[in-house]
């Protein structure tokens, strides 16, 4: 009798899952309070003392980053009048797939009349070979301010990594009482360095910076935005409340450098503390 053929089974590789749910409610004195707080698997958040009357919630990656087939998602609400600014403990790094899986990161923000929703998130670094889809869902109502700022870093540089390949998936969707008034989609997939240093592309940038800010008072701001812009930045108005950014840089300390202010004055000097250490 002939001896079965052994078969050899792919390797189950462990993936990292995440989940965190905030809200957050106006309490008498006009001060917000966190109301509901839900966290499983690998993400977590800490909510440091502030001196003011909003929320700062900073949320913590325990896998340490994301890979292929991870899967991360993010809900935060904040009710009518209530402040909520919310960071990230530390740069998120988004390591290579080992296979042809991207990780997935979703993120859906409502902010509800007169409510202010900052969304500050450190730098996500792409290392070579990763695979990223990430997709973000903004709800607000017409007199809600929102902020927000999507700093990339494309590879370590100065650790001598350099981001060839990989994919990145990159959709940003926000609707103002229910009419979608912005979409923005990034899709690099392939040789992403080639990509990048062409000059109609990304002039060889190591790292990129979005930021959108509605507002009520978006339009007045708009001049001292562009006084803070280096050269390979833009700001435009695509209404009198929408302000949109968005800034190349060589290297992420430049991006930072050149973030810090703008991120002073738009939220009137109350960036987050994990953004001054």
């Amino acid at each position: 009798m002939t001896a079965p053929i052994p078969i050899k089974l792919a390797p189950v590789l462990q993936r990292a899952r995440g989940i965190l749910n905030i809200t957050a409610s106006r309490a008498p004195k006009d001060i917000t309070r966190l109301k509901d707080l839900h966290q499983q698997a690998s993400y977590r958040a800490i909510f440091p003392k502030t001196t003011g009357t909003s929320v700062e919630a900073v949320i913590i990656n325990t896998a340490g980053g994301v890979t292929g087939g991870d899967k991360f998602s993010t809900s935060i609400t904040a009710y009518e009048k209530a402040q909520i600014s919310i960071t990230t403990q530390a740069a998120e790094r988004i390591y290579r797939s080992a296979d042809e899986k991207a990780g997935t990161i979703k993120t859906t923000l409502y902010a509800e009349s007169s409510a202010q929703l900052y969304w500050l998130p450190q730098e996500t670094i792409l290392f070579d070979g990763a695979r990223l889809e990430r997709r973000f869902d903004v709800n607000l109502h017409r007199n809600a301010k929102f902020l927000m700022v999507e700093p990339l870093v494309f590879g370590r540089r100065d650790s001598g990594e350099t981001l060839t390949t990989g994919l990145l998936d990159d959709l940003i969707s926000i609707r103002i009482d229910g009419k979608r008034s912005y979409l923005d989609r990034i899709k690099l997939e392939g040789k992403i360095n080639k990509m990048l240093n062409r000059a109609a592309l990304g002039s060889k940038a190591g790292a990129m910076a979005s930021i959108i800010l509605i507002d009520l008072h978006a339009k007045s701001l708009l001049k001292s935005v562009r006084g803070l812009l280096p050269s390979n930045g833009g700001a435009s108005l695509l209404t009198d409340t929408i302000l949109v950014m968005r800034i190349l840089s060589t290297d992420s300390y430049q991006m930072r450098s050149t973030l810090v202010p703008i991120l002073n004055l738009l939220t009137d000097n109350a960036i987050p503390k994990n953004w001054r250490l």
